[in-house]
């Protein structure tokens, strides 16, 4: 039951990362209904973006970790969301009215571009990070073996609840999540009532890329290594939670990364780690079979 309660601990946490990730995916699909599959290098520049942040404080003198925290989040999600402004004006807003297949060649394009760029910038040996937040709670010790929830899981997971319900109030109770809503259902007719489509868009390009840039930092802090190849694993994770929880829908984004999350712990903890990612995968398949919109999605409706 400890070493249970253990791992789901540790598959919520994972998932609230993929969960972030995924988030970006789910709005760039609602609006052009295109996949950005740079959005994981983009979660990678994120962390880079982070640990370099990082460095520069301590360098400057800003050692209080949770004011270095909290400017290192902040830096990581501003340079990091010009990177997704870059993605979207390069990669899709020229290629916006081209045959479908063009925009997804160019981000598979933009995706090995930006691995490349930190590769060589950075180098291609793994970057560490000591831990800068230990210690936890004891939620449970029976016979020699403790259930523990660490203060940096707990971070994790509340950042992510804050984020999440931030970014479902801007969406359903503001302007920009208005403007947002209209261009999903149909972009001309927002046109013609006035909504800025093109900045719209790119809005959406620049909040799911400060979502990955929080995912990336997170995960910075929790793993303490990154490398430039860490976009593309995490990247197809969290592509597989978005369509798991239903493309399109954020709560469903969130939920497939926390199932994805929870799947990989789990078959990892009991079974074979070698083969985690094929029971998530495995797991994706079974539903759409049963299930084509995912678990919260919705059918599209053709307009005529």
């Amino acid at each position: 039951m400890e070493y249970f309660l253990q791992q789901l601990i540790n598959g919520v946490t994972l998932g609230a990362i993929y969960g972030l990730i995924a988030i970006g995916y789910s709005m760039v699909y609602g609006i052009i209904g295109m996949i950005n599959f740079a959005h994981g290098d983009i979660f990678m520049i994120g962390a880079f973006t982070g640990l370099i942040a990082l460095l520069v404080l301590g360098a400057a003198g800003i050692t209080w970790i949770p004011l270095a925290l909290l400017l290192t989040l902040l830096v990581a999600m501003l340079l990091t969301s010009v990177y997704g402004w870059t993605v979207e004006r390069l990669a899709y807003r020229p290629l916006r009215g081209s045959f479908r297949l063009a925009p997804l060649i160019s981000a598979i394009g933009m995706s090995i571009f930006l691995q490349n760029y930190v590769q060589l910038f950075q180098g291609a040996r793994v970057r560490p990070l000591p831990p800068m937040i230990e210690g936890g709670f004891t939620l449970l010790e029976t016979d020699g073996y403790s259930v523990v929830l660490s203060y940096m899981q707990i971070i994790i997971i509340v950042t992510t609840l804050v984020l999440m319900t931030g970014f479902t109030l801007l969406i359903h109770r503001t302007s920009i999540g208005r403007a947002q809503r209209a261009c999903e259902q149909d972009r001309t007719m927002a046109a013609l009532l006035g909504i800025n489509v093109d900045r719209t868009i790119s809005l959406t390009f620049v909040m799911g890329a400060a979502l990955a840039a929080v995912a990336g930092v997170m995960f910075l802090l929790f793993y303490g290594v990154i490398d430039f190849f860490i976009g593309f694993s995490a990247g197809i994770k969290a592509f597989t939670a978005a369509v798991l929880g239903g493309i399109g829908s954020l709560p469903g984004a969130m939920l497939g990364g926390l199932l994805i999350g929870l799947i990989e712990v789990f078959w990892s903890a009991y079974f074979s780690v070698e083969y985690k990612d094929v029971a998530a995968f495995g797991i994706l398949v079974l539903v759409l079979i049963f299930r084509p919109t995912g678990l919260l999605g919705k059918p599209e409706v053709e307009k005529v």
